[in-house]
């Protein structure tokens, strides 16, 4: 019996130093596991980042096409607001020019009515002096209408 008890005893401390076949292939799969799990895990952790990449660009992007679309409104708006200026510029240079032909014209006339009155003011004067020597021509006249009929008259007696 202690040939049996000495194999049984000598099969279990075999057992103990050497790992079995199953116990081996647990150990590997565990570790294979392990492996990839953290591989996975690595993976995660790699398209994290790609993500995080691809969402910043995007947002550099975006902000980038922002910023562009402002400057494109804000030309816009300054082109607008020139182009009004402008417009407003010639409407007060029409306006001012516009006065200036009105004040020419009114100008004009008030010289015109001016002269028209000098020139009647002178007439006036030229008639009045004509008078004064028509009524001196009249007594002259009649003098010698007088001294004609005075001389008819002794000449006639």
């Amino acid at each position: 019996m202690s040939g049996v008890i000495a194999g049984c005893a000598g099969t279990a401390a075999k057992k103990g130093s050497e790992p079995s076949g199953a116990e081996v292939e647990h150990s590997e799969e565990v570790a294979q596991h392990k492996q990839e799990a953290a591989e996975t895990t690595e993976d995660q952790e790699l398209l994290l980042r790609i993500e995080a990449k691809k969402r910043e660009e995007a947002a550099e992007e975006n902000a980038q096409r922002t910023e562009a679309l402002a400057a494109a409104r804000a030309k816009k708006k300054e082109q607008a607001a020139a182009k009004q200026a402008k417009h407003k510029e010639q409407v007060a240079e029409a306006n001012a020019k516009k006065r200036e032909e009105a004040s020419k014209a009114a100008a004009q006339k008030k010289q015109a009515a001016a002269k028209k009155v000098k020139e009647e003011e002178q007439k006036k004067l030229k008639e009045e002096q004509v008078k004064p020597t028509s009524t001196q021509k009249a007594p002259s006249s009649g003098a010698t209408l007088q001294g004609q009929t005075s001389s008819t008259g002794p000449g006639t007696e």
